[in-house]
């Protein structure tokens, strides 16, 4: 590899990454307006690395695939990809256990561990795409990425040491990487 690393932060909401491309699909400061349905910005082969921390369960399921295609399309070859996701299998495993710990819905919104589970799977609606390992996994496949692997929270698998430095949300959050 020469020269620094394009490294993206892809949906980086109103935390841009400095020394990252940050890309949103609303104003943000710091940020390249964009939306991966709509194709980013951006020529083929020409990222290093993309971060999407909390972006792919906000999408409509009929549009994940060409989303990840998109993805893998920006990416150099080599290139990784690294996803975080709400997990629906740590939820219903907390569910089952009655953890109230691991929710973060209050309870003036929802005082039962069922509506709990529900209200923080949907988020209040902006969650169209509930994910799992499994899920996940698959559509990764389905996109032609390959060495798709789990990983925990602030590692990675990557020689981009960097793309774990954006994870959040560890309690809630399943954390994946793939290779182009």
């Amino acid at each position: 590899m020469s020269g620094p690393a394009v490294r993206l932060n892809l949906g980086c909401g109103p935390n841009a990454a400095p020394g990252w491309l940050n890309i949103d699909v609303e104003p943000v400061a710091g940020a390249v307006r964009g939306d991966v349905r709509a194709g980013l910005p951006l020529a083929d082969s020409s990222v290093d690395c993309i971060a999407a921390i909390h972006v792919l369960q906000d999408l409509p399921y009929p549009e994940l695939l060409s989303a990840l295609a998109e993805m893998r399309r920006v990416l150099k070859p080599e290139g990784v990809l690294r996803l975080a996701v709400p997990d629906l299998d740590r939820a219903i495993r907390a569910y089952l256990a009655g953890d109230r710990a691991y929710w973060y819905v209050p309870d003036e919104h929802a005082k039962s561990a069922g509506a709990k589970l529900v209200t923080q799977i949907v988020w209040y609606g902006s969650v169209r795409t509930p994910c799992n390992w499994d899920f996940v996994r698959e559509w990764l496949l389905a996109a032609r990425y390959r060495d798709v692997r789990r990983c925990a929270f602030g590692v990675t698998h990557a020689p981009f040491p960097e793309l774990a430095r954006l994870d959040n949300r560890e309690r809630e959050s399943l954390f994946v990487e793939a290779v182009r």
